[in-house]
């Protein structure tokens, strides 16, 4: 793969990266105890009345969905960033061949090809 792209690509992984986490974190921890988790912070309303128990409880349900998808979405980009490390990067993880320049730019953590990608779809 060409130097300047997989320099490109690997920028613009850690950007992405940076983003999640920085997202992640204005609603929850990451977790000591257990690599690449977060948990989600209860909001919490001084003492309110029932309406406000219930947005809080609202809240906290919808945190804790997105919060699934983000650590997923991290989990891709390091999982990129560490194929970029092992010199693995681009590479199919289906088939070995060379992923599509086009494809990883439009989705810089990809681990497959096109093809193998419509054979998994």
């Amino acid at each position: 793969m060409d130097k300047e792209l997989l320099l490109q690509l690997k920028e613009v992984l850690e950007k992405e990266r940076s983003l999640v986490e920085q997202e992640l974190s204005s609603f929850a921890k990451k977790d000591t105890k257990l690599p690449g988790d977060w948990d989600t912070q209860h909001p919490r309303v001084p003492e309110g009345n029932e309406e406000e128990a219930a947005d809080e409880v609202e809240e906290y349900e919808s945190n804790i969905s997105v919060e699934q998808e983000l650590e997923l979405k991290l989990k891709e980009v390091t999982s990129a960033l560490d194929r970029i490390a092992k010199g693995t990067y681009g590479t199919c993880e289906k088939c070995g061949e060379p992923i599509q320049k086009e494809r990883l730019l439009a989705i810089p953590s990809a681990r497959t090809c096109e093809r193998c990608m419509s054979i998994i779809s």
